[in-house]
């Protein structure tokens, strides 16, 4: 059943849906009307054989009647059958009516412990009768008193009661089958938003084309369905162009330094070949550029591995003491820039991130700001509250180019002859987001840039870490 009602289309199962929900608020509404039928029918009938009155005279004929003397009299026809019924369940019926039996009802009446009784039962030929019982004026031989049952037959209510149920059965079928009809409708009619959705998705599928679009009416199901998809779609097409420009960009950086290698090996392939060796001065400054040029492409390629990565899940973020990562990377940075004169004011401050990724945006900040150093000069290193500040004496940044800083592959005009891919900024911004903190750039007072990367966290770490945890630096 599973399987077969899983195969059909959903237009169908919702028709489906629809005309069992019918069917059901039908037959219970139907059922509903033919018990509520019965019931006051029946009702009325019992009011009716109340209200019958049996004249004692009758009463006392019956009663010689039933002892063995002849019925005095023609009494005058009626449509209901008359019993009488004493106290020990002795019981006799008026001549020309089926015999009804006793019930113990009509018993506790004769006997005065029950004021009237009212039941149903079946008479000797078989028909259903309805049975009205009360205690009599009369007493029979023995001076008991007697219970005299009025019946008359069901079929005046069954009769009503099975023409009510063929006319219930027939409109219940009519207003399924028209339910269904309707739900099938519905179902179509609210599909064509689906619809749509489907063709856009399959032509997605077809063509690749991300610019398809849905229209958006309304704020139902549907239009939030269609919403979503078309900022799914605009995301899928954002991230394309950002891949498409991420290649191009990267190929656009990896010319200039493949270029330069294959230049320089060029010449020292033809020096040895046309065997006219290259000054030793000469060949030392080009096998040290293609040694300088080596480490470019190898740093492109590593950011641009870093960058490829995606985000670390939640088991890699671990709680990390900033201070000992900063104090490490100042270590690593020293050795960048031998000339410069670096000052650190460093106090603890413990975050959750991931160690690796959280140490290299530490080290691309202090090596940005150690290559637009000048020879001998300062840089000057704190953290405090969270924030860590990063102020060179370099030539500084241009207010206009303050907002691009943290593009992939952005590079100053000034900073195009330096060393660099452009990516490094852009690793400072992803790490700081995946840590829920941020970074900025701004110009220095007398000159120069400040970096500032603030992290949440605080400068104890919690309960469940030990105090030192984490990477461990030289002290400053």
């Amino acid at each position: 059943m599973t399987r077969w009602y899983g195969r059909l289309p959903l237009r169908s199962r919702l028709a489906m849906l629809v005309g069992l929900a019918v069917a059901v608020a039908v037959a219970l509404s139907a059922a509903a009307c033919w018990l509520v039928t019965r019931d006051r029918l029946t009702e009325q009938l019992d009011e009716t054989l109340s209200s019958v009155k049996v004249t004692d005279t009758y009463v006392r004929a019956l009663v010689d009647h039933c002892n063995g003397q002849p019925l005095a009299g023609n009494p005058p026809p009626t449509p209901y059958t008359v019993r009488l019924v004493s106290s020990s369940g002795y019981d006799c019926t008026a001549p020309g009516k089926s015999e009804i039996p006793v019930q113990r009802a009509d018993k506790l009446v004769a006997q005065q412990r029950l004021s009237n009784a009212v039941h149903t039962t079946r008479a000797k030929n078989g028909t259903e009768m309805r049975v009205f019982t009360t205690l009599g004026p009369v007493t029979d031989t023995s001076g008991n008193p007697l219970a005299i049952s009025v019946a008359t037959p069901m079929d005046q209510i069954t009769q009503p009661l099975d023409q009510l149920a063929l006319v219930l059965l027939v409109v219940a079928g009519i207003g399924v089958l028209g339910a269904a009809y309707a739900g099938l409708w519905v179902a179509q009619s609210g599909l064509k938003p689906v619809d749509r959705l489907t063709d856009a998705v399959e032509h997605v599928a077809r063509t690749e084309d991300l610019a398809v679009r849905i229209p958006v009416d309304g704020e139902d199901e549907i239009a939030r369905l269609s919403r979503s998809f078309n900022s799914m779609t605009s995301a899928l097409a954002a991230s394309r162009d950002l891949q498409q420009q991420l290649i191009a960009d990267a190929g656009h950086e990896l010319r200039t330094p493949l270029t330069s290698l294959r230049t320089n090996i060029d010449l020292l392939v033809r020096s040895e070949q046309s065997g006219r060796p290259i000054p030793p001065a000469d060949k030392a400054a080009l096998l040290e550029s293609v040694k300088a040029q080596m480490g470019e492409l190898a740093a492109l390629i590593g950011d641009l591995q870093e960058l490829s990565r995606p985000a670390r899940g939640p088991a890699a973020v671990e709680v990390v003491a900033l201070h000992d990562i900063v104090g490490t990377a100042l270590a690593r940075v020293r050795l960048r820039g031998p000339s410069l004169t670096l000052t650190a004011d460093i106090d603890p401050w413990y975050v959750r991130a991931e160690p690796a990724g959280l140490e290299r945006a530490v080290v691309n900040l202090l090596d940005n700001a150690v290559k637009f150093s000048p020879t001998g000069g300062s840089v000057e290193v704190r953290l405090a509250g969270g924030e860590l500040t990063v102020r060179d004496h370099g030539p500084g940044i241009a207010p206009d180019e303050l907002p691009h800083v943290f593009e992939r592959f952005w590079r100053s005009p000034s900073a195009r002859s330096l060393p660099g891919s452009g990516l490094g900024l852009s690793i400072v911004a992803r790490t700081a987001e995946q840590a829920g903190g941020a970074v900025r750039l701004r110009s220095a007072e007398l000159g120069g840039t400040e970096a500032v990367l603030t992290l949440p966290g605080a400068p104890t770490p919690p309960p469940d870490v030990p105090h030192g945890e984490g990477p461990q630096g030289p002290p400053e």
